[in-house]
């Protein structure tokens, strides 16, 4: 769990993570003003500290004065020891409108020091005089050696190839996508990635996955697109992994604020889209991978604000990455959150939400390990002894007759103000809401009722499942059969009950394991970097 100070009027933007030596490097775009890269490290994943920022936008007049946006940290595979940040520049004299790719280079991933450009504004390249004073320019912006000789055939920053790409402010939309590097290495060959869009067809459909090769160090070759759907507008911060002989590569897709994948055995052959292929619900935006020891980890940032990216946002606990058994990718819960287990909940100490209910046919049997609820008319919910702040719970759920069942947390007992999750065990619908009261109880508009998220899952017998709930904090996350299919952020209500409810149905319960968790934390001193 990682954010920005409340009231500080900052909010993380795209992240990116490296493992290395048991420490986990984030590094992050910091909203509204994109100025800098800041720079935190973790031991769990979970818990986070500040360290030095790694980047800053140039001085006055280079090519990234303006903005920082989306960038990507790997080792550098020609000089062992050194590590590269391909990273997303805008210039003031673009206003904005033109995106290129830089590269900086650190030996212990905390000093940072910009790669010499080799720049000529567009604007002013017919012109000698021009070109001779942005040449003298790029020697100003090579830090930290103030003598640093410019290398004339140096490829920084980069820009799109006309010959496949959008390239000119005349075409298309009037600005230019060429950001979110992604560098990727197979063994052989090192190839730079990044969301740019065809020079041809219908403008809102150009949206693609630039590729260049790297053909000798630091040296990038533009190349055909590595894919081009023909459907989004833009296919925003790729990643490219590998399991074994398959290839996925990860997108998030603006249109509808999720992240997506397709897969593929050969790198330059076609990629398949496949009947399910979002990896995190809508809100979870801009996915970055990882390897640690235990294998591919997703990182993104979710926007609690469907209408505002650039506020209130957080990074929740990663997602595992694995393989089912049709080769699908899936994300499944981060194992780490294990480490802040407390204590177990009796799941037999269970009574009724709603104690005046009026020969509603309800029951409640416990015994071995199971529980069966029933309720033959209106709504029950059969919660758990004790008031519950952050929690996992789990169980096989079996559902019979055609009524509804779900779950319900953090809920008051006299209110019944809470969360309210909706499991639709036939068509494999999973919907939370929040829902409460205003403060003045009374009026039009006192009832609050917010759909907070939805997602979808193939069951794999009709009317069952195996479900996993965890509040984690803020973060709230559902697993289907060991897939996660909600992961969302909400601040509405924080404890309260915890237990499942019905409609017209008997729902049976088994292996049913609650846990307690410790609430998250965030270190907020700030460790220098030497």
């Amino acid at each position: 769990m990682f954010t920005e100070i409340d009231g500080s009027r900052k909010a993380i933007g795209d992240v990116d993570v490296l493992y290395h030596d048991g420490l986990y490097h984030l590094f992050h775009l910091v909203l509204p003003n994109h100025d800098f890269i800041a720079h935190a490290v973790s031991t769990d994943a979970l818990n986070w500290r500040r360290v030095n920022n790694a980047l800053f936008i140039g001085d006055p007049g280079s090519w990234d004065d303006l903005m920082l946006w989306t960038m990507h940290v790997s080792p550098d595979p020609h000089q062992p020891g050194r590590w590269r940040m391909f990273y997303t520049g805008l210039s003031r004299r673009d206003q904005g409108n033109y995106q290129r790719i830089g590269m900086a280079v650190s030996d212990d991933l905390m000093h940072w020091t910009k790669s010499p450009v080799h720049w000529v504004d567009r604007r002013g390249a017919n012109d000698p005089e021009r070109v001779k004073e942005a040449l003298k320019l790029s020697r100003s912006l090579v830090t930290p050696s103030e003598d640093a000789p410019l290398d004339e055939n140096s490829c920084f920053p980069l820009e799109p190839d006309p010959q496949y790409y959008e390239a000119s402010l005349e075409e298309g939309r009037h600005w230019i996508s060429f950001r979110d590097p992604y560098f990727y290495h197979d063994g052989e060959n090192g190839w730079l990635m990044a969301s740019a869009r065809v020079n041809h067809g219908p403008i809102v459909r150009r949206g693609c996955v630039a590729l260049m090769k790297e053909v000798e160090p630091n040296h990038f070759q533009a190349m055909p697109p590595l894919h081009h759907p023909r459907l989004y507008d833009d296919i925003e911060v790729p990643n490219l992994i590998r399991f074994e002989d398959d290839h996925y590569l990860i997108g998030s897709i603006r249109e509808d604020a999720k992240i997506r994948y397709w897969h593929t055995d050969h790198i330059r052959e076609r990629w398949q889209s496949y009947h399910d292929n979002v990896l995190l619900a809508q809100g979870n935006y801009a996915g970055r991978v990882c390897r640690d020891e235990q294998g591919w980890l997703l990182w993104n940032f979710y926007s609690m604000s469907s209408t505002d990216r650039v506020s209130n946002n957080i990074m929740p606990p990663p997602k595992r990455l694995c393989r089912d058994d049709d080769g699908l990718l899936r994300a499944v819960s981060f194992e780490g959150i294990d480490e802040y287990i407390i204590d177990s909940i009796d799941a037999e100490c269970v009574h009724g939400l709603i104690e005046d209910l009026d020969d509603a046919g309800e029951r409640c049997i416990c015994g071995d390990g199971k529980l069966e609820i029933a309720c033959e008319s209106g709504f029950q919910a059969f919660v758990f002894d004790g008031v519950m702040e952050c929690f996992r719970f789990s169980a096989n759920l079996c559902l019979q007759g055609l009524g509804k069942c779900g779950l319900v947390f953090r809920v008051d007992p006299e209110t019944r103000d809470g969360y309210y999750l909706s499991l639709d065990l036939y068509k494999g619908v999973a919907q939370l809401r929040g829902w409460g009261t205003n403060g003045e109880s009374s009026g039009e508009h006192m009832m609050q009722f917010d759909a907070l998220q939805s997602g979808f899952w193939h069951g794999k017998a009709r009317g069952e499942a195996h479900v996993s709930l965890t509040a984690f904090g803020s973060y709230i996350e559902l697993s289907i059969d060991g897939r996660v299919v909600l992961s969302l952020a909400d601040h509405r209500f924080s404890s309260g009950h915890l237990g499942v409810y019905l409609e017209t149905a008997v729902l049976c319960l088994s292996d049913i394991d609650i846990v307690r968790l410790r609430s998250p934390s965030q270190t907020d001193e700030h460790l220098t970097s030497g």
